[in-house]
């Protein structure tokens, strides 16, 4: 397992897209896991803990240019290294 302590601190806001400016390439080199309003979340695409929301892929519906719908989902956020 990873050791945490070598671990960066989490942001506040991160994206998994690396297109975003949110995303940070450090933070992805470890397991992240989600809580949203105390419950795990494996489909979390970025997150605001200060704002409260997680954005998250819907299933099934596409854009114009084929990619997932991003859903915004508000509530308690934590982020953890796992």
């Amino acid at each position: 397992m990873n050791d945490t302590k070598s671990a960066p601190a989490l942001p506040d806001r991160l994206s998994s897209n690396p297109r975003s400016p949110h995303y940070v390439a450090e933070v992805f080199e470890h397991n992240i896991g989600i809580k949203l309003n105390g419950k795990e979340r494996f489909d979390v695409e970025e997150y605001c803990i200060s704002e409260g929301w997680v954005k998250a892929a819907s299933h099934k519906a596409l854009d114009r240019r084929g990619q997932p719908l991003i859903i915004t989902l508000k509530g308690t956020v934590e982020a953890f290294y796992s």
